[in-house]
């Protein structure tokens, strides 16, 4: 699998998971700490996946 693909990849699941981590305390997924957390795991999607890739 092409390096960008997996990147691209852990991106999207860190972004998604990271969106979602505010459901835990009753948050909403349009509010100001979904978006946080989403560009959060978006960013920790991307290392995790250049890790891995590497």
């Amino acid at each position: 699998m092409e390096r960008k693909t997996i990147i691209w990849g852990g991106m999207v699941i860190g972004a998604t998971i990271g969106g979602y981590l505010p459901l835990l305390w009753g948050g909403d997924l349009l509010s100001f700490s979904a978006i946080f957390f989403s560009g959060v795991g978006g960013v920790a999607g991307i290392w995790i996946a250049y890790r891995i890739s590497s």
